[in-house]
């Protein structure tokens, strides 16, 4: 019978990068027949490039964590049927219950690490990255970044939805605002929140006609965004730029003000509320005299 490591599966451009780390999980949960090697190096392949999207380390401890398969069952992999990505959530529980152990006894959700896609940047996280990006060499690193920063942190996207913007997608009304048309499978308006319109503008501006991030690079793919963040000269007191933190910041900032759910969903580009509950432990507290206020004065 062949082995996990000789099964046929799909070769994604970020194969490299996750190859050897893929392997050796797969191999280590002993699969019995070649189905089930397949099935599992598939999943565990297509979560690994989604982790490698956002910016993270070939972890299998990091690409296994529950946190992260539901962000990815949610977001990960949108041109998949219902049934396929079902699928690819037990495969992943499946192999990190056979080389990790059970993470989830009782059924109770595991602490998330800091290195978790899910966890919100704080504001003093936020005032370094955006120092960082604008400390970097060249003229195109820094205009990149910070554009990374516009979209993650003042419209709330994802890599995906990044790749394809273009430059007439950003329409500059005369208060300043900067309404962004996000394309794809999530296709939505977006208001950019204000500290970032500039920066969105400036950008169009740059494009014309084209490609809205990195218009100089033709050749579209899902490390259009990760090459130019490893290009970038990383500051060990500043966190690692991922845009699935970006968009959970964006995220936790709108429920904590909070925002009508009908806004909040329409303008994220989701279609049920099972995306947010990761982000549940990152809200803010209300504390008893506030609650009752609150609850009170309800009509």
């Amino acid at each position: 019978m062949q082995t996990a490591t000789d099964v046929a599966v799909y070769r994604p451009p970020a194969w490299e990068r996750v190859a050897d780390e893929v392997r050796t999980t797969v191999a280590r949960a002993t699969p019995t027949t070649t189905h089930r090697a397949r099935d599992l190096l598939t999943a565990l392949t297509r979560i690994a490039v989604f982790a490698d999207q956002q910016g993270h380390r070939a972890d299998a401890r990091l690409w296994l964590a529950p946190a992260m398969v539901e962000q990815f069952a949610a977001a990960g992999c949108p041109e998949v049927t219902q049934a396929t990505r079902a699928n690819y959530r037990a495969c992943l529980t499946a192999l990190r219950t056979a080389v990790f152990g059970p993470d989830l006894p009782g059924g109770r959700p595991v602490p998330l690490s800091s290195s978790d896609a899910s966890q919100p940047y704080s504001p003093n996280d936020k005032a370094g990255l955006w120092a960082w990006a604008g400390g970097q060499s060249t003229a195109e690193l820094r205009r990149g970044l910070r554009l990374l920063l516009a979209l993650g942190l003042g419209c709330g996207l994802d890599t995906t939805e990044v790749i394809p913007l273009r430059g007439p997608d950003v329409r500059v009304l005369e208060d300043g605002s900067c309404v962004l048309a996000v394309r794809g499978n999530r296709t939505r308006l977006i208001i950019c929140s204000r500290p970032y319109e500039r920066t969105l503008a400036q950008a169009a501006g740059h494009a014309g006609t084209g490609y809205l991030f990195r218009p100089a690079c033709f050749a579209r793919s899902s490390n259009t965004v990760t090459d130019l963040i490893y290009r970038a000269v990383r500051d060990p007191r500043v966190p690692h730029l991922v845009l699935g933190r970006c968009r959970a910041t964006w995220l936790v900032e709108r429920m904590n003000i909070p925002i009508p759910l009908p806004v909040l969903l329409a303008a994220a580009g989701l279609d049920s509320l099972h995306a947010l509950s990761r982000l549940l432990p990152y809200l803010q507290g209300t504390g008893a005299e506030q609650a009752h206020t609150i609850l009170r004065e309800m009509p």
